[in-house]
């Protein structure tokens, strides 16, 4: 088994944070602090020349904040991990954060055994949120990632299905429509299954309302 310890970058712009923050991480065998930064900037130079296992990031530092650096890092080093560590417990910043290409998020009131605990389960692959947070957050998260795919997806519907999804919404039956387009049941059914899975929606009454979003059917 390798005794290799993780390598660490801590940015944070508080000198005494920053001095606390490496005492308690060094004392344990895992983890190696390799350097500091005081801000954005430093942080991503640092990052590019030490190749770092891990990065703490703080989101408020001068020159440039947490949020541009993680997305810096992330298309400059993208083996790096990268764990924010900050005061901001508001969706808009755990959403941004995330979407930006951070691994984990910590409150800065956690505990120290909470941000090991952080960092271990980072290091190992995934995704890590501090208990502290809401579990609504996070389904806040997967469902604005469904809200993207449904909005892109809607582009990418054909001139036939946007019709068909109009009578689907208006309540017709697949073999009324079938007759109205002079087509068989069968390929109408593919049709509504293609909706369903590009829309990611598994109903009709999900299609309707959809469609009465979109504006092609009154819902009065």
């Amino acid at each position: 088994m390798s005794n290799k310890r993780h390598t660490i970058i801590i940015a944070e712009d508080y000198t005494i944070l920053r001095e606390g923050l490496r005492a308690l991480i060094s004392a344990d065998s895992d983890f190696e602090v390799v350097a500091e930064a005081g801000d954005g900037q430093e942080a991503i130079k640092l990052v590019e020349k030490l190749k770092p296992d891990l990065v703490l990031m703080d989101l408020s530092m001068p020159r440039m904040d947490g949020m541009d650096a993680i997305r810096e890092i992330r298309k400059r080093v993208p083996g790096t991990k990268i764990v924010v560590l900050t005061i901001h417990e508001t969706e808009e910043y755990i959403l941004a954060a995330f979407n930006a290409g951070a691994n984990g998020y910590v409150l800065k009131d956690a505990t120290y055994d909470e941000l090991i605990m952080g960092a271990r389960n980072v290091l190992g692959g995934k995704r890590y949120l501090s208990p502290g947070i809401s579990e609504k957050v996070l389904q806040g998260y997967l469902d604005e990632r469904k809200t993207v795919k449904r909005q892109t997806s809607w582009a990418t519907l054909t001139q036939r299905e946007r019709q068909i999804l109009k009578l689907i919404a208006e309540g017709y039956q697949n073999k009324q429509i079938a007759q109205d387009f002079c087509i068989s049941v069968k390929t109408v059914e593919k049709h509504r299954a293609n909706l369903m899975e590009k829309l990611d929606l598994h109903s009709a009454q999900a299609l309707t309302a959809l469609a009465i979003e979109k504006g092609l059917v009154s819902h009065e």
